[in-house]
């Protein structure tokens, strides 16, 4: 593999999943992300939550995302589970933490997708309000909304200071964690997105990135930062 190539980790999660003729526990991950890193110019690797994540087992990798999926469980942020907070799902929280505290000791380049910029913010000592309404139209289908973006930050030079994204959550941060620094809100103030003080890339967004093959903005500039390091 090339220097020009650079290998971008990317979280999966355990699910029952039917392909052949198999019903069974496996690692999944939604196509649009590998697809996203390969038209970006990477060579994306999938991540499961099993195993033992570190600085040592993950230094292969030159950038890393962390992807969307289900609640972070509230005890991760010392909170009580809301009735609209789902099950949690600790071995992919406890992954993905470990994964985050990794990434941040080698100075990867991270992007955190809406489950993944809570997992970021809470990792380093945020916390969630458990639901919000006006984000999730419904199970399976994605909202849009118009986003606002600080000038000066990374996100604005990427995307500039408004667009529209998709959006499928009912969690949104709450309490931002020291050192991330809140660069893009919704209409309603909504956090819809983060970024880490003096890191090279560390950026969360509330929105869907990989929805859109089309706009490779986000994911092409993780990919520029990561193949530096490479």
């Amino acid at each position: 593999m090339s220097a020009s190539e650079p290998v971008i980790g990317i979280s999966t999660y355990l699910e029952r999943t039917r392909f052949g003729h198999w019903d069974v526990e496996a690692a999944v991950l939604y196509r649009g992300y590998l697809d996203c890193v390969v038209q970006a110019g990477g060579t994306p690797v999938m991540l499961p939550p099993v195993g033992t994540w570190t600085s040592e087992t993950i230094a292969f990798l030159d950038g890393l995302v962390i992807a969307g999926g289900a609640d972070v469980d509230p005890a991760a942020y010392g909170a009580e589970r809301h009735p609209m907070t789902g099950e949690p799902h600790r071995d992919r929280d406890d992954a993905e933490f470990a994964l985050v505290e990794a990434a941040l000791k080698l100075d990867l380049p991270v992007l955190g997708v809406c489950r993944g910029m809570q997992v970021l913010n809470v990792a380093l000592g945020g916390t969630l309000h458990q639901h919000i309404e006006g984000h999730n139209p419904a199970p399976g289908v994605f909202g849009h909304t118009e986003i606002e973006v600080v000038p000066g930050t990374r996100l604005h030079t990427i995307i500039g200071s408004r667009t529209t994204v998709q959006c499928h959550h009912h969690q949104s941060l709450d309490r931002v964690a020291d050192g991330l620094h809140v660069t893009a809100r919704a209409p309603d103030g909504t956090v819809e997105a983060v970024e880490l003080e003096g890191a090279r890339f560390v950026l969360g967004v509330q929105s869907h990135p990989e929805q859109d093959v089309e706009d490779l903005r986000l994911f092409g500039d993780l990919v520029d930062v990561a193949r530096r390091k490479a």
